[in-house]
Order: C-alpha cells, then structure tokens, then sequence
C-alpha cells in the first residue's frame, strides 16, 4: 500500500469515526482493547495492552479516541479482567470471558478460496451462520438476548454468548462445545439407546428427546414421509442415493417403512432389516449439513481479541455490523456493511489488479473494473483500495 493510499485510508476512517457513536459492549471498562494503526511496510503492528480507562477522557471517549488515532482495525478482549491494561496476562486477573464463536469462509468445507468468488464465500458463512444459530438456540438454549451476532466486516461472522453461567468455562470446556457444535466424536451410542417398549423389551431407539438425536430424528421422519408421497420406483431410486444402499437393501427398507410408519416416528431403529442402515445413512447427512465449522482457537481462547462492532474493516473498508437474529436471513454484506460516510461522491484510483468486484451497483460480481486510473464511487474504492487492489490517484 503506497503512502498516498494509506494517508487516504485513514483519514476518510477518522472521517466514519468522528461521525459514528459506537456501542461499547458490555463491562467496556474491565475489557483489554486493541488496535492496528495504518503503518508502512508489510507488516503489522498490534497495540494492544490498552484500557478504556486509559484513553483521553475515558470509557466515554472511545469515538475521540478512534477519530484522532483512526487504526486500521479495532479489537476488544472477550475476557473481563481486573487490571485489562497490564502488559502481564498472569497478572491482569481473568475474571471470565464471553463465549465467541467465528465463523470464516476460507476455512469452510466445500469452500476453495482460490475459485469461489467473495459473494459466493459470503453467502456460505452466513448458511453455516444459519447453522451455528440453530444449535445454540434449539441445544443449547442460548435466547437472542444472550447472544450478540456480528458480521466481521471481511469474509465471515462473530457470535458472542454473553450468559454468565458460562463465563467461568476453561479451555477444555469450551472445547468440548466446539466438538458438539462440529458433530466431532458424535457415533450411534450417542445417538441412539437401548429403550423398553410396551412390553418392556429393550428396542434400540433414537434419542429423540433433544441435540444431534432429535436432528437425526426429525430427518428420519421428514424422510420416510417425502418417500411416501412417491411412486414405489422413484422411492427406490431416492434411496439408493444413500451411501451404502444398493437395490436389494432400498426394497428392504421401503417394505419396512410401508409396513410400520409408527415405527419410524417412535425412532425405533429395530424396525427389520436395513433400518439401522437408513438411520446411519441419514444421520451422516445431518452431522454433514447441519455441524457448524467454527474456528476452534477463537472459542477456546479465553484471552482471545475480537473485532468491535460499528469499527471499519481495514481490508475491505465494510462496517463491522451488528445484526439482529432476524436479519439474518436477508442481509447482504456487500450492500448492507458498506458505510454511509463513503456513499454520495467519487474518487480516482488506478486499478492494479482489475476484474468482478462485489461492491458497486448492483453488490455482487457482475460488476467489474479494467486496469488503469479510473473514477469510482467512494465505497467502491474503499473496498478497492483496501483490498490492495488498486493504489490513490490525484483527484
């Protein structure tokens, strides 16, 4: 990034700070804050060991804070502590951290960076997004006022559980929820148990009453209920699409099905041959599309620095968005995380590095740019300028 770039960057982010009051997060005071300046070179320097207490005119100042410094990136500890400003982390005195969950398109399954498009990453994280949310509400009974859901301005999502009963949780603790929310060791003991049925025998069910059990259980049902409303021939063929059902064990298992439909919505897994194949089969498919690939060291980290809601991304220049549980479903990074104080006029850059970008008329990567210096809309260079993509030209 050239120095003219770089000057142009941080000026226009002093310009969204001093004009945004941002929301400090909960016990603001007892946090450890950090930022990454605009600096030369290749590299980067974290300032980190900061308290609010310690800024110029304290907790209340961080927007002054953030125009005069105008950093690059802005981060704030999930861990509470008694003394955040001490540069020893042994002596800061843990007194318990959030539980945050990331999500990061360049490390979802499925995912190529190298070819994906980033509308196309995007729009995969926000359906593992969809993913996590379900687990921690449905599993884990985490309310929409226990959680805080942030787009990270870049390529993925933050969730902040902010329940007090879990604030205490060590390394190991919040790893094993990281291994239930990837589907990690989960195997039939954990999905199915040994149940007596009317007339006391022991039947292998399904543990429908709740977690991965009552997942596997509900696509069972679903399941069996699609292949009823088909033809004999197209219900065989569905079900030879499962891995490890060929022809004879499909017809088996139709037979099944057709003869006890009760059976299958008891969970029962000894309904004859071939239903522990079905039941197996689908439950790969459950812990395949519904597990959440969240990134393990961010959620057993608990010292971990985590980007501030309402702060700029300084590689893309987008907003660091709150999002309600609601808008989920309909928000749109690229047009809703693209800051108001860059709409409304336009800058020259020279693009070094042409082709689909994924902020411009229409926010996805129909829009595309040639070489050379060019006028943009401000957000657009923004995001270019950012991106390394292009360098600031006069004008």
């Amino acid at each position: 990034m050239e120095r003219r770039t770089r000057t142009y960057l941080a000026g226009r982010f002093a310009d969204y700070y001093r004009g945004t009051a941002i929301q400090l997060p909960p016990a603001a005071a007892d946090r450890e804050w950090g930022h990454i300046p605009f600096t030369g070179g290749d590299g980067t320097t974290m300032v980190r060991h900061q308290s609010l207490l310690g800024m110029p005119g304290g907790p209340g100042e961080l927007g002054s804070f953030l125009a005069d410094e105008s950093p690059q990136h802005v981060y704030f500890s999930a861990a509470r502590y008694d003394d955040p400003h001490d540069r020893t982390m042994a002596e800061k005195g843990w007194n318990g951290a959030d539980l945050v969950f990331d999500l990061d398109a360049d490390h979802l399954p499925g995912v190529d960076p190298e070819t994906a498009t980033y509308t196309e990453m995007l729009a995969a994280c926000k359906g593992a997004l969809e993913d996590l949310l379900d687990v921690l509400t449905r599993d884990f009974g985490v309310r929409d006022d226990e959680m805080e859901i942030v787009f990270s301005g870049g390529r993925g999502y933050h969730v902040h559980v902010r329940r007090k009963g879990l604030r205490g949780l060590d390394s190991a603790a919040r790893r094993e929820i990281v291994d239930y929310v990837r589907g990690v060791r989960i195997d039939e003991d954990g999905l199915i148990a040994k149940r007596p049925n009317e007339r006391g025998t022991l039947q292998k069910r399904i543990r429908a009453e709740g977690g991965w059990g009552r997942r596997v259980h509900e696509r069972l049902v679903d399941y069996t209920e699609t292949l009823r409303e088909m033809s004999e021939s197209a219900a065989l063929e569905r079900l030879q699409q499962l891995d490890g059902v060929g022809e004879k064990t499909a017809q088996t298992i139709y037979g099944v099905l057709e003869r006890n439909p009760e059976g299958v919505r008891e969970g029962n897994v000894e309904l004859g041959p071939g239903a522990g194949t079905l039941v197996r089969a689908l439950a790969e498919r459950v812990l395949d599309e519904e597990t959440a690939p969240i990134d393990e060291p961010v959620t057993t980290d608990v010292r971990r620095l985590i980007r501030l809601p309402g702060s700029l991304h300084g590689g893309t220049g987008f907003v660091v968005r709150r999002l309600d549980r609601e808008s989920v479903a309909g928000f749109e990074p690229t047009r809703d995380a693209v800051a108001d104080r860059f709409r409304g006029q336009r800058v020259m850059v020279d693009v070094t590095d042409p082709g689909p970008v994924p902020v411009g008329e229409d926010g996805d990567d129909s829009f595309r740019l040639s070489e050379g210096t060019q006028s943009v809309r401000e957000f657009v260079g923004v995001f270019l300028l950012a991106r390394g993509r292009a360098e600031k030209t006069t004008g």
